[in-house]
């Protein structure tokens, strides 16, 4: 039930973009939507109508007109069309030719009950379908605007400029690249250039808006206003909202065909349509709440992602374009993946009661106990485990990773060795939440009698955990010969320190056994595990592994919920709180929602919850760009990898997309939207929270 302490979430308004398939790699070289919530688009010498998600095209007559395309405006019930030098008139069914105008058409303009178009050195303007010249001589203008009560404005390179009814009065706003103008509802100028925004009044320039003030990106190219005051921006990276002081920055594959925006139109309902040199986009926005992505995360990992019971982090698609046919990996951590999984569900059932949450909680903690059987090692786990007929054949429906790999005893499986620490974490981590939340009795004897094993395994080889060729793998060890001895383990010490004293924590309270209490005291008094993980978080530049955060937070959860101990429960809360307040700038929902479970202290629940709303709804791998924007302070120290990365986090809907283990700070990355990954880094945090009651739904 909630408390008094629980944040409420309400609803809000969640991205859901789309490209336009019908107009996949074409130029669009304008758009505009009517009062009816259709869109149009201007490509070459067509024009296409967007209803109800059906594409109709139309072709100009003459053929390819000359620059194609490059305006288009609602007047009345018209839909005028700048094309080349000509100018047609579409009513849905048939074109009319406006006007022979000299030059190219420049820009166009409803205002004072005329429609105004510029070409060359003439200012047009037509009443009643008869058109006439207003102006020769005019200045060179690549923008034309109309406010309520402010008459018609022209911007060109370096000025605007007012018609007066006899010609046109010039106005410095001290900008040289002007690009684009329109107006709002109050009269107000906004101006795009090439460093970014100016709004104007009365011909002067009251406010300059650039990355100081927030602006992601100059470059302004095109502008479009919305129902509700939001303002859209086309730059030559991306588009950009911007509303009641708050900017939002779409680029990459994840929204837009391309990042060149060359058109923009807003329909009533708020939907931006963007066109793109390679195509054209919708940006719609609809009502959720965070419980709606969770189930929209959940459908996701459960069509694409399980296999055997297994939750396989990444599927790899034929192509980006095909989400229907797909491999999924057999990876280095299935069994962490997994585990989350498993733990997710497990919160699920105990917030939710919902069936489906126990049904699948018991399905993954199956799979995750059979990763101990299948190696016929007691107590030693594998990475992952995948059927030989999975992975032969011309079109296999799964990919074996590169590793250790061995064929189970009765040939019908081949399980990966060289298990991680991270699979431990993940392990530990999920049997102590399905054990306390979702197992009947039945259950928690599987489940206690495979911690059982695990753990004497790892006491019974000295803290070390052995594979099959009697060597401790890679990363598995938790031996104070190496920890604290072995110059080369420093950067684990503190971390693996804490794992160790969460396994046998959790060990002990499953299963009951004091050897585990008496195996954490020897580590403790002898040889200052606890104080080792007094300082687990490693800051020094260049070492920085925010894959061991996510070791380290699955480590505390369990250790803190069971350890009863005053001096032991003080330093690992003094553990937790200087590594929660390193990580806290990242707004990790993961992060905050074990701190505050664990201390019953604030935990930023609010960051969280913004965190879990601008989550967007698509894993894919899109490449994304941010190391150009204006908008942020870039470090000068590079990741652990060579990434470039800023001082602050970046709205998680503006990043490329990682799991909590990834660095949120990371700036640029790669990726053709060919692999997806599971759903599970949202739904742990999110029914951690509920469960917890640090969160619900309003």
């Amino acid at each position: 039930m909630p408390s008094s302490d629980t944040l409420i979430v309400r609803p809000f308004l969640q991205e859901v973009p789309a490209i336009i398939e019908g107009l996949a790699g074409r130029r669009i070289g304008a758009a505009a939507a009517d009062a009816s919530g259709r869109v149009w688009f201007g490509s070459g010498a067509e024009i296409f109508c967007l209803e109800n998600d059906t594409c109709r095209s139309f072709t100009l007559p003459g053929g390819l007109p000359d620059n194609g395309v490059e305006h288009l405006l609602f007047a009345g019930d018209s839909l005028w069309i700048a094309a080349g030098n000509g100018l047609w008139r579409f009513d849905g069914q048939v074109f009319e030719p406006g006007t022979k105008v000299e030059g190219r058409v420049k820009a166009m303009a409803a205002a004072d009950g005329f429609l105004w178009a510029a070409a060359g050195g003439s200012l047009c303007r037509c009443r009643g379908g008869a058109w006439e010249v207003a102006a020769d001589g005019c200045p060179e203008l690549r923008s034309l605007a109309a406010g309520p009560e402010s008459g018609l404005w022209g911007a060109g390179p370096g000025s605007l400029y007012r018609w007066t009814g006899a010609g046109w009065e010039p106005f410095d706003i001290g900008e040289s690249d002007i690009r684009c103008m329109a107006a709002d509802s109050a009269g107000h100028l906004w101006v795009g250039t090439a460093e970014g925004l100016v709004i104007c009044a009365g011909g002067k320039a009251v406010a300059r808006i650039t990355g100081a003030e927030g602006l992601p990106y100059g470059d302004i190219r095109c502008m479009a206003s919305g129902p509700e005051g939001e303002w859209w921006f086309g730059t030559g990276i991306g588009c950009i909202r911007g509303h009641g002081g708050e900017w939002r920055y779409y680029q990459g594959r994840r929204y837009l065909p391309g990042d060149e925006i060359t058109a923009l139109a807003v329909a009533p309902d708020g939907t931006a349509w963007v066109g793109t040199a390679q195509g054209a986009a919708r940006i719609a926005f609809e009502s959720y709440r965070l419980e709606d992505k969770a189930r929209h995360f959940d459908r996701m990992t459960r069509a694409r992602h399980l296999r055997h019971g297994y939750v396989a982090c990444g599927v790899t698609f034929d192509s980006p374009e095909d989400p229907f046919r797909f491999v999924r990996e057999a990876s280095d951590n299935d069994g962490l993946w997994t585990a989350l999984y498993t733990a997710a569900q497990s919160f699920r059932w105990a917030a939710s009661r919902d069936p489906e949450a126990l049904e699948m909680a018991r399905l993954t903690c199956r799979a995750l106990r059979f990763l101990e059987e299948v190696t016929g090692i007691a107590g030693f786990p594998a990475r992952a485990v995948v059927r030989p007929e999975e992975i032969e054949g011309p079109q296999p429906q799964a990919h074996q990773s590169s590793g250790e790999w061995h064929a189970s005893a009765d040939g019908q499986w081949l399980w990966k060795g060289d298990t991680s620490s991270d699979e431990l974490d993940g392990h530990f981590f999920a049997y102590a939440a399905y054990y306390d939340l979702a197992a009947d009795p039945a259950e928690k004897e599987a489940v206690r009698e495979t911690v059982r094993r695990i753990a004497d395994h790892i006491l019974s080889n000295g803290c070390l955990l052995l594979d099959r060729d009697g060597l401790h793998t890679t990363w598995g060890v938790w031996s104070p010969q190496y920890l604290n001895d072995d110059p080369e383990w420093w950067q684990e010490r503190g971390l693996n320190s804490l794992e160790i004293l969460s396994y046998l924590k959790t060990a002990l309270h499953v299963t009951g056994d004091p050897k585990y209490e008496e195996a954490a005291r020897d580590l403790i008094e002898t040889h200052g595990y606890a104080l080792n993980a007094l300082y687990q978080k490693i800051t020094r530049v260049g070492l920085v592994n925010h894959s061991d955060d996510e070791l380290a937070f699955l480590a505390y959860y369990p250790l803190l919920r069971y350890e009863t101990d005053p001096a032991l429960r003080a330093l690992y809360f003094a553990s937790l709180e200087r590594s929660w307040q390193i990580e806290r700038p990242e707004r990790s929902p993961l992060w905050n929602f074990i701190y505050g479970a664990c201390t019953g202290k604030p935990c930023d629940a609010e960051a969280a919850t913004l965190t879990l709303r601008e989550i967007p709804l698509s894993t894919r791998n899109w490449a994304s760009r941010n190391s150009h924007r204006k908008d942020i302070r870039p470090d000068e120290e590079a990741g652990r990898f060579a990434e470039t990365q800023s001082l602050s986090v970046l709205p998680y809907r503006e990043r490329f997309f990682t799991r909590w283990n990834g660095n949120p700070y990371r700036l640029d990355a790669g990726g053709d939207g060919r692999t997806q990954d599971d759903g599970a880094f949202y739904l742990l945090p999110y029914w951690m929270g509920r469960y917890h009651g640090l969160i619900a739904e309003g």
